[in-house]
């Protein structure tokens, strides 16, 4: 069974989040071995026009390189990386933790666990106030 249908459940949790106005940051991290790339760190931003975007920043061994994209784009970008290198996925929001994780037979499951976090991101904090939604 592919672990592809809970990584989009996953997904649907971060979309949700950055809706509700409870996203705090998303981190794609744990690599099988030691692999050029190391994290993954995706953060919303306001672009030109209070246009949302999401910031994937790929952090490699002796770079860092950060894109722009939208939610979907983002999604089909990072599907991908699940597996091959990363094997967890982190979202932090105030009102839970949300862990993706693949075991060994590469199986996908999702804890909920307390938040980290007691404020969302700055940027979505600054969509609220202008009522910005996506």
């Amino acid at each position: 069974m592919s672990f592809q249908p809970v990584f989009a459940l996953f997904w649907e949790k971060v979309k949700e989040s950055i809706q509700n106005g409870t996203y705090a940051k998303l981190t794609l991290a744990k690599t099988i071995g030691d692999t050029e790339l190391k994290n993954i760190y995706v953060r919303p931003v306001l672009l030109e026009n209070d246009i949302f975007s999401l910031s994937l920043t790929a952090r490699y061994k002796t770079e860092e390189i950060e894109s722009f994209h939208t939610l979907d784009e983002a999604f089909m970008i990072l599907a991908p990386f699940m597996n091959n290198p990363f094997l967890t996925a982190l979202l932090f929001t105030t009102e839970n933790d949300i862990t993706f994780k693949l075991n060994k037979k590469r199986v996908g499951t999702i804890i909920e666990q307390a938040p980290t976090f007691k404020n969302a991101s700055d940027v979505i904090l600054e969509m609220k106030a202008k009522g910005i939604s996506i």
